[in-house]
């Protein structure tokens, strides 16, 4: 699985939550979207990449996801502990700790999620 360029994960995170749909469908899911032609590009791009799918229907081709948001999240945040944290969950949580956008209520939040085990 290769690693999706910044514009290619925002594309991809408005494919996941709008499932199947043309370049139109996707374009009205995103706040600010780019160009027509721009995102057409960038979704054959996903396509050649393997994140997506294609089927012509009429004149238009439909896209929908090849790849699981979760199985993409889990390899490259994996990837993100990795490189960035010296693979230590722990200094991920620090991290967010130090920056202030971890609280000490989210932090119970979490301590009570890993001992239900969930």
């Amino acid at each position: 699985m290769e690693r999706l360029t910044t514009q290619e994960e925002e594309t991809m995170l408005v494919i996941w939550r709008t499932g199947e749909g043309n370049i139109k469908a996707f374009m009205e899911q995103m706040s600010d979207p780019p160009p027509y032609t721009t995102l057409a590009s960038t979704v054959k791009n996903l396509e050649k990449k393997g994140y997506l799918q294609s089927r012509l229907i009429g004149n238009t081709y439909l896209y929908k996801p090849a790849i699981d948001e979760d199985d993409y999240k889990k390899k490259f945040m994996g990837t993100v502990v990795r490189e960035y944290f010296d693979n230590s969950y722990k200094e991920l949580v620090n991290f967010f700790v130090e920056q202030k956008k971890l609280s000490a209520k989210e932090l119970k939040e979490i301590l009570q999620m890993i001992e239900k085990g969930k």
